[in-house]
């Protein structure tokens, strides 16, 4: 009798989370024809009305701007001060990957205020490349087992062995060492210990911008390893790690290609495009943002910025914007006009990009200062995207 009660009760919890879901969805638009019409805020003209026509007008006027509004309305603005910070390396295996990689699992620790959080990296090298190599730095929102140091569990969404055999090191860290990714405990790392202060602020940091945050520390890390070439740092994410990675790319000017995989709304894709999840939607987990994000649920136009401003923030240095065909609630196009409307200041540096007018077809590959594709299937981060971000850093640094 009491398992027949557990049985219904598990039934009536289920069919309550389903009802719950499809109610949060049932008003989801993924019909292109009703996105309707929107008109994006200026990219390249200051609040001042001054139209902008040349880098030194960018950065010394506009880009601060737009910096100002997304730390004010959108991430947060992200503290840069510390007391000190220290790397130790707490385990080095010179013949991993059965010789063809060292591993490098490094304590990068924060000191603030009598505080101190400590961020646990894990870094393969390739033993074959004699010189300085590049790094692939993934915010990983998806567990340490993801990033398995034995090699025992090999996982697509951080195919180690695919980068490492590219010559490329591959690096990544678990975001819970940081800010957990959770409603309720999401203050439980860097901004208790360190930056309590931030939790009092409307535009204080949050999940996002602590990810990124730790993304900076480990690239602080990276500058003193001579087996790392630190002029060639990539930091990338999928879904909400993209959006990390995007706000970071914009804000840390060490990082030489900025990745953004599926990052969809609040991320690459356009907030004013009516299509697949809102701000309204994503505000569910309203840990990622400050708090001054909420008032633009269902208010979108009175953004006084969209994402293409953001993806903007990066030139001249590279940005890759990846998306999935099947992917309707991130939107794939509005992530592809994200990258395509952000273009006229990396044409102001000389870039010439030429982004094709239409959004390009499934699995097309665009490769200049700012790249793109479009993969075949659902929304993950599979070895084939790993394949296009090593062939666009080829092309990238070889450029360079």
């Amino acid at each position: 009798m009491m398992k027949k009660k557990k049985c219904l009760l598990l039934g009536v919890i289920l069919f309550a989370s389903s009802q719950f879901l499809f109610a949060q969805n049932y008003d989801v638009n993924y019909d292109e024809s009703k996105v309707g019409t929107y008109s994006l805020p200026e990219l390249l003209i200051t609040q001042s009305g001054e139209k902008v026509s040349t880098v030194k007008q960018w950065e010394k006027v506009r880009r601060p701007e737009i910096l100002k509004l997304f730390e004010n309305n959108e991430y947060g603005k992200v503290p840069s001060d510390f007391d000190k910070i220290t790397f130790k390396i707490e385990n080095q295996d010179n013949n991993a990957m059965e010789g063809l990689a060292t591993l490098k699992q490094v304590a990068v620790t924060v000191f603030r205020n009598n505080n101190s959080l400590t961020i646990h990296l894990v870094l393969f090298i390739p033993n074959k490349v004699k010189k300085e190599v590049p790094v692939f730095l993934v915010i990983n929102h998806r567990g340490m087992r993801t990033m398995d140091v034995t090699r025992n569990n090999k996982d697509g969404f951080w195919p180690a062995e695919q980068v490492i055999s590219a010559g490329y090191a591959i690096a990544g860290f678990d975001v819970t060492d940081v800010s957990p990714d959770n409603n309720k405990t999401f203050s439980k790392g860097v901004l208790d210990q360190l930056y309590p202060e931030q939790l009092k602020m409307n535009n204080g940091m949050r999940c996002l911008g602590a990810w990124g945050w730790g993304a900076s520390r480990i690239i602080d890390y990276f500058e003193t390893d001579k087996a790392i070439d630190a002029k060639k740092i990539i930091v990338l994410g999928h879904s909400r790690g993209g959006k990390a990675s995007l706000w970071c790319g914009a804000q840390d000017q060490r990082i030489a290609i900025t990745i953004s995989n599926e990052s969809g709304n609040s991320g690459a894709a356009l907030s004013r495009r009516n299509f697949g999840e809102t701000i309204d939607k994503i505000m569910i987990a309203s840990r990622w943002f400050c708090p001054n994000y909420r008032k633009y649920a269902n208010n979108e136009d009175k953004l006084p910025f969209d994402q293409h401003m953001l993806i903007a923030l990066i030139a001249p240095r590279a940005v890759y914007v990846a998306t999935a065909a099947d992917d309707l609630w991130g939107d794939s196009k509005g992530q592809y006009l994200g990258l395509k409307y952000a273009q006229p200041v990396y044409n102001l540096y000389g870039c010439n990009c030429n982004l094709p007018e239409g959004m390009p077809d499934a699995s097309t590959f665009i490769c200049s200062a700012m790249g793109f594709h479009n993969r075949v299937g659902k929304h993950n981060m599979t070895p084939y995207d790993w394949q296009q971000f090593i062939r666009f850093a080829n092309n990238y640094f070889k450029e360079k």
